[in-house]
């Protein structure tokens, strides 16, 4: 597969964690060996040299607006504070390379500077939801969606607060390294494997440690995947009333059961797909999807083709259009 160009574009009080998550997923990747396989990450400003952020120290750049010249992705982090907005000279980089055919994706209140370019206009959206009301009253004319752990809409992505960056990174290394690459990269970061765009942010409220009561539960599932796991089997197992435990998941882990079980069979079922030969009744049983029906209409929801058209997208066989 062709690399893809990542341009990490850094301003003036940049939130470092939204710089790291971009940086652990595009350059670093899963395991001490370096950047993960299809991927090329410059880190780049208005101009090269030191640039403060936004947490008390400063970063030293090695390049300018030229780095998105030739991107294939643009990443735009949060900053501390968003107004004012990207110099003019900023925003038609962006621009630039959108206009080229490059992707722009912005972590948390990054969005803000990637409305403020007006690629967003008329598009759905996303933002930590602190600020869900400061964007609205900023940019009416963008659809904000702000339960979503992400939105992407295809040319133009935007991830939820923080560590939802890391969910919108995984998305990206998923679609283009498959299944398998994103759950190693999720593994090195240990992370949650997979959350979809979907699954609500968390709310402001106290959160327990998922790794006290549930961690051992999700576990214990995900290497059961194809047997029948439906609340009150994993409540037996979590030691839990089937109502306590959908109060547990809706606050840990941000979904259902019964929607966390289901993404993680279609999580394997994409691997089995990508590593092995089996047939898609075989990749459908041992997922605990069931029938061939029932994965092709996850895989349709979810990655908008058939299981074997997206084997031959990650296996490289070419195979007849979905």
């Amino acid at each position: 597969m062709p690399i893809t160009r990542v341009a990490l574009l850094v301003l003036e009080g940049v939130v470092s964690f939204d710089l790291g998550i971009a940086v652990q997923a595009f350059a670093r990747g899963p395991g001490p060996e370096g950047a993960p396989a299809g991927f090329q990450l410059t880190t780049c400003g208005e101009q090269p040299g030191p640039l403060p952020t936004g947490d008390g120290f400063s970063i030293d750049l090695p390049a300018g607006l030229e780095a998105l010249d030739d991107a294939d992705l643009v990443v735009l982090p949060g900053r501390v504070s968003s107004d004012p907005g990207p110099s003019p000279a900023a925003i038609a980089a962006i621009r630039a390379a959108h206009a080229r055919g490059a992707r722009v994706a912005s972590i948390c209140v990054g969005a803000f500077d990637l409305a403020a370019t007006g690629l967003l206009d008329g598009r759905r959206a996303t933002t930590h939801w602190a600020f869900a009301d400061a964007f609205r009253e900023r940019f009416p004319a963008v659809e904000l969606v702000p339960d979503a752990l992400y939105v992407d809409e295809d040319d133009v992505l935007s991830s939820a607060g923080l560590a939802a960056g890391m969910d919108l990174c995984l998305h990206i290394v998923r679609e283009q390294e498959g299944a398998a690459a994103a759950a190693a990269l999720a593994r090195w970061n240990v992370v949650s494997l997979h959350r979809d765009g979907g699954q609500a942010q968390f709310v402001p409220t106290p959160i327990v440690h998922a790794g006290d009561d549930l961690a051992p539960t999700l576990a214990w599932a995900r290497g059961r995947l194809d047997q029948h796991l439906d609340a009150a089997v994993l409540a037996a197992h979590a030691h839990m009333s089937p109502r306590t435990l959908a109060r547990r998941f809706a606050t840990e882990v941000g979904t259902t059961p019964k929607a966390w079980v289901t993404a993680q069979r279609v999580a394997l079922a994409r691997e089995l797909l990508e590593s092995t030969d089996a047939s898609v009744d075989e990749v459908a049983s041992r997922t605990g999807l069931g029938t061939a029906p029932v994965l092709r209409r996850h895989l349709a929801r979810i990655v908008h083709t058939t299981p074997t058209g997206y084997r031959g997208t990650f296996r490289g066989r070419p195979t007849p259009a979905a």
